[in-house]
């Protein structure tokens, strides 16, 4: 066997490679590399031996000290809801006013709740609660089916439109879409709409508009715009608009009727954590009032009045 080339300035051998013109040189490996690569090996070794390591037919080793993650995970989700039972079975006991009044109870039933509203309800109403274009804002007293303790678990539990044999059920008809109304009457009633909140709006469309509101409108919204909270129908006297305010929005929702659904929980949530959730809807925002719905309200904004700021 031939003697392998040196380096004419180290005389060390080379490894034989060569790139470019450059060689690679034989050097043995710095001994602190290799101490540390003997360590390895023997700390694997003895990991071998200590925990689970080989897999094997029907299963793997599991080592002297019989460590095993699946058993700790057990075990940390056995004590995580037995002090969830805990605090599940005080807010089963009370009710949601006793929760509210109770500050230790409150205090769970908030920390609780923050943590189901950001994994379940953010998504849609933002992680303040403060609600996005098509999706309640949680944080203000408007509601359209109701705001105190009671409706808002009941809204929770059974969610909107969700196919629940009790959830809340309203729905706004596709005027334009469906061929109800025309284009002409769906400008002349979006006027009036405008007009209902106070805003500058066309006389002679909003005079068009009032019986078109009366004929189609007012059996849901009141003759005065109001709205209904027993039917889920928004006020539209105030400057508070799920789908946007301007024109084009407003003729959008009366020509295409949209109809959003909120899932039900009763199922996927234990009684108590609706409870918790409900506390947490309410304590961070406001009731409000319940909207005047009289026949005896006015139904329609005065012509005259209707082009004033």
């Amino acid at each position: 066997m031939s003697e392998r080339e040196r380096d004419e300035h180290s005389g060390v051998e080379t490894t034989g490679h060569e790139w470019d013109g450059i060689k690679e040189l034989d050097n043995p490996l710095p001994r602190w590399w290799l101490w540390v690569f003997y360590g390895s090996i023997a700390v694997a070794v003895v990991y071998w031996v200590l925990m689970p390591a080989w897999p094997g037919i029907k299963g793997y080793t599991p080592g002297l000290m019989k460590q095993s993650d699946r058993v700790d995970v057990v075990e940390q989700l056995s004590a995580l809801q037995a002090q969830r039972g805990r605090g599940e079975a005080l807010l089963m006991s009370a009710s949601l006013e006793q929760i509210e009044a109770d500050p230790d109870l409150q205090a769970h039933a908030l920390a609780v709740g923050q943590s189901v509203f950001g994994d379940n309800c953010a998504s849609c109403h933002g992680v303040g609660g403060g609600g996005a274009k098509g999706y309640p804002n949680l944080r203000d007293d408007v509601w359209l089916w109701g705001g105190s303790l009671a409706e808002i678990e009941h809204t929770i539990r059974v969610g909107v439109r969700s196919g629940h044999a009790d959830a809340r059920t309203s729905q706004m008809p596709a005027f334009g879409r469906d061929g109800m109304l025309n284009d002409g009457q769906m400008s002349d009633l979006t006027e009036y709409v405008v007009a209902l909140s106070g805003r500058e709006a066309d006389p002679e469309a909003v005079a068009r508009g009032q019986q078109l509101y009366a004929d189609n409108c007012a059996a849901c919204h009141a003759p005065n715009g109001a709205g209904s909270r027993e039917l889920g129908a928004p006020n539209l006297t105030d400057r508070e608009w799920l789908f946007g305010s301007d024109r084009d929005s407003i003729r959008g929702q009366i020509h295409n009727g949209r109809n959003g659904v909120m899932p039900t929980w009763e199922g996927r949530f234990s009684p108590g954590v609706i409870k918790a959730l409900a506390v947490y809807v309410h304590v961070n925002a406001g009731g409000g009032e319940a909207p005047a719905t009289t026949a005896s309200a006015t139904t329609a904004p005065a012509a005259s009045e209707a082009a004033a700021p």
